[in-house]
């Protein structure tokens, strides 16, 4: 293998061959991170999805509509409510069913600060409340 030196000569030829070591060990180090990356991207979301009995009928708990408007108002069922009285709620409700969980429909507006959201769902695992399903709006010729 030829190794170019200090000493040209007049003759000679520039080097024509490609060195293929640091591509490879290039090649190499990808492969490696691309093998220890893969497994977290098959992360998958886990749905709850609804499961019909034909034969028999589920008793269904009661559904808590909760609507966060973009100031951060909370609504329960339509009604204006306090974060406080939310909590409050939730417990009551959790404790009314306890064989049946609510449900409860998380609505908020495009616009509803995170941390509302965060809250609101902290309150309702607090209270033991599982299924919270958020309600969305199919996109515009989707219908």
């Amino acid at each position: 293998m030829a190794f170019g030196g200090l000493d040209k000569k007049h003759g000679s030829a520039p080097m024509a061959e490609i060195n293929m070591t640091p591509l490879i060990d290039v090649m190499l180090v990808l492969l490696v991170i691309f093998i220890i990356t893969a497994p977290l991207f098959t992360h998958a979301i886990r749905l709850d999805l609804p499961q019909v009995a034909a034969d028999s009928t589920r008793q269904t708990p009661q559904t808590v509509t909760l609507s966060i408007d973009a100031t951060g108002k909370i609504y329960w069922n339509g009604q204006p409510v306090s974060l406080d009285e939310m909590r409050a709620r939730f417990t009551a409700a959790g404790k009314a069913a306890e064989d049946a969980q609510p449900d409860l429909q998380l609505r908020a507006a495009r616009e509803t600060r995170y941390d509302v959201i965060a809250q609101v769902m902290g309150a309702a695992q607090q209270a033991g409340i599982a299924r919270i399903g958020f309600v969305t709006e199919p996109p515009p010729g989707k219908h």
